[in-house]
């Protein structure tokens, strides 16, 4: 599949603008600005009285979406910060901004950072084995797949991907890296695949190393940890009737969203507005096929 002229499509972009309604003199924060996607349209609802407060952890993602934010014609004003979701507290008091309107977070990657050798994120070509995508980051998944101990590794696939073979990989990676140190995505993409046994038939939709790697990544980036910072903060700084949209696209992201919801409703803190997760339109899904796993859920401050 070809990466679009920006890097990146935006997904449920029709959905987020009808969940966070940005119109004249609110204030929006994108805490996942990436290419500037659904930043694009918001900062152009918001009006002359509105802001867009962006944040990224990748700074490459970070000054393309200033620069296509700058080219807009009739934009809001804005404020772009290098800084993960988590830190969204500190961001909130550097521009000024104790309460907003709304807080929007894709959990998605961008599609330039699959496919750019910087990143090391994809098998699909021989890359660096890295993963990181805040340089901020310490450890690389090079790091992780060469120094973790079989079992944590292997409950590292098992809790972040589901894996149902993450001890067979982890002793395959285990065996080795003591023969020479894992540093590429191809060959550790072919580990894992020796690793899971073949099933007659056709063969899987999924190649079987995606859900190693996916999980490598969730634990470079620390994604879940962040992810939890995030549902225990946004809330705070929203006004009443303010609205937290968050996009995710497995099972332990959504989990995670629709716990931290539910908790927060049942406490009187937010009003749950998605009782069923807003997915994309089969016109989304022929356009956009890296749409099918997003899932949009919404909360409302009491």
């Amino acid at each position: 599949m070809d990466t679009p002229v920006t890097g990146h499509d935006s997904v449920l972009l029709t959905e987020v603008l009808d969940s966070l309604q940005p119109v004249d003199s609110k204030t929006i924060v994108d805490c996942t600005l990436g290419r500037a996607g659904h930043s694009s349209a918001i900062i152009q609802q918001l009006g002359p009285q509105g802001l867009l407060i962006g944040l990224d952890a990748d700074p490459r993602n970070l000054e393309f979406a200033r620069q296509r934010l700058q080219e807009l014609p009739n934009h809001a004003p804005y404020r772009l910060f290098h800084a993960n979701f988590s830190e969204l507290d500190d961001v909130l008091k550097i521009a000024e901004q104790p309460l907003v309107d709304g807080v929007l977070a894709d959990l998605g990657l961008s599609t330039n950072q699959l496919f750019d050798p910087q990143y090391g994120l994809s098998f699909a070509a021989a890359m660096p084995l890295d993963m990181r995508i805040d340089p901020r980051t310490r450890r690389s998944a090079a790091d992780l797949v060469n120094n973790l101990p079989e079992e944590e590794l292997a409950n590292v696939l098992y809790n972040l991907a589901d894996e149902r073979y993450s001890r067979r990989i982890a002793r395959k990676i285990g065996d080795a890296r003591r023969q020479s140190p894992i540093i590429s995505t191809d060959r550790l993409a072919d580990l894992v695949r020796a690793a899971i046994p073949h099933k007659p038939g056709p063969p899987d939709r999924i190649d079987p190393a995606t859900r190693t790697f996916m999980a490598l990544r969730m634990a470079v980036n620390d994604e879940v940890g962040n992810l939890q910072r995030l549902l225990e903060q946004a809330p705070k700084f929203l006004k009443p009737g303010g609205r937290l949209a968050i996009i995710s696209f497995h099972s332990v992201e959504d989990r995670l969203v629709k716990q931290a919801f539910r908790s927060a409703e049942q406490t009187g803190l937010l009003e749950v507005i998605t009782k069923k997760p807003l997915s994309a339109t089969e016109e989304e899904l022929a356009r956009n096929p890296r749409s099918r796993s997003a899932k949009l859920r919404v909360a409302e401050k009491i």
